[in-house]
């Protein structure tokens, strides 16, 4: 979706870039405190992406999910944020015609690449743990980066000819100190199907049966432990351990994500009750984009596996030789 949504009916009213009512003080700790969140976000990302990519221990089909999601968000963090946040502290867009395009048409892939990466993990966990033997046979790390790239590519053609539909059948008004994109209603109602409602109801299924089919396992693995287990039963055991702990990794992500999601998209929706207001549009697109940031966060929480590629990376280790070899999975 894109970072400000209105329906044809709606027109640029005059506006003109208000005098800034804080003292400079604080106007300069807004900007250190806006790029200390930007440097976060793609420093962050990018120590996810360094660690995917290095260690081949961890080139799994979830971790090429993983990657393909810290991509974006790193794509977030230094392309859309510091449009936004400047935006914010300046009560006013001091760009170009040619930068307010680029930053809609980056914010609306952005966005739908975010949401079906995280769609495509819900698919990943509901496999790996539905039928564990089934998905170790058919899904390699090479299927999974084909389903990242075709992803990747059908997210961009969808928003190019949106866009291209956009500019022969639709309202496109760049309002004087704005940044906004005028859709008509049909345009609008596709969008939000596509971007939104298909996806996020695949999330909600799919991790709801993923919880139950966990809580099963939970149950397995008590009453295994109960008995005198042969090997296989332990290594069984073991895998339903390893599942369930991604699932919950992976479901907390989800969650986060769903949190800084949908109060942009609910109050977008409200646009035909309610009056919009730019700074509510503004402040809850800055917390859709601070997902970005809180998702290395989460893996640095709860993957020991990331914190070891974080000391590997600050250290230079990773320049020594054979240091892809380097086991970071306990």
């Amino acid at each position: 979706m894109n970072l400000m949504e209105f329906n044809q009916s709606d027109r640029c009213e005059h506006f003109s870039c208000p005098e800034r009512s804080v003292s400079p003080a604080v106007y300069i700790l807004l900007y250190v405190c806006s790029a200390a969140v930007v440097l976060l976000t793609v420093c962050g990302n990018l120590l996810v992406i360094i660690s995917v990519l290095h260690f081949k221990q961890l080139h799994t089909p979830t971790n090429m999910l993983v990657l393909s999601l810290a991509v974006s968000d790193f794509l977030v963090g230094a392309l859309l944020m510091p449009l936004m946040l400047i935006w914010m502290i300046e009560s006013c867009w001091i760009f170009d015609m040619g930068y307010c395009i680029c930053f809609l048409i980056t914010s609306y892939f952005l966005t739908s690449l975010s949401i079906y990466n995280v769609a495509l993990i819900a698919v990943d966990r509901y496999l790996a743990l539905s039928n564990p033997f089934l998905y170790t046979n058919i899904i390699s790390s090479r299927t999974m980066c084909i389903v990242v790239s075709s992803n990747w590519f059908v997210c961009l053609v969808y928003n190019t000819a949106f866009y291209y539909f956009n500019g022969s059948f639709a309202v496109f008004v760049l309002c004087p100190g704005e940044c906004y994109l005028f859709l008509n209603e049909v345009l609008f109602a596709i969008d939000l199907v596509v971007t939104l409602i298909f996806p996020l109801s695949f999330i909600i299924i799919l991790y709801t049966q993923v919880f139950v089919i966990a809580k099963k396992h939970a149950t397995a693995i008590r009453e295994l432990n109960n008995h005198t287990r042969p090997k296989t039963q332990k290594i069984t055991s073991h895998s339903m351990k390893s599942e369930r702990k991604a699932a919950k990794v992976l479901g907390i992500l989800v969650s986060v994500f769903l949190v800084c999601l949908l109060p942009y998209f609910i109050y977008s929706l409200l646009g035909d009750f309610i009056e919009l207001q730019r700074e509510t549009f503004q402040r809850l697109a800055v917390m859709l984009y601070l997902n970005s940031t809180i998702n290395p966060v989460i893996y640095a929480l709860f993957y020991p596996w990331f914190r070891r590629c974080i000391k590997l990376i600050i250290t230079l280790q990773i320049f020594q030789t054979d240091s892809a070899l380097i086991k970071v999975l306990s």
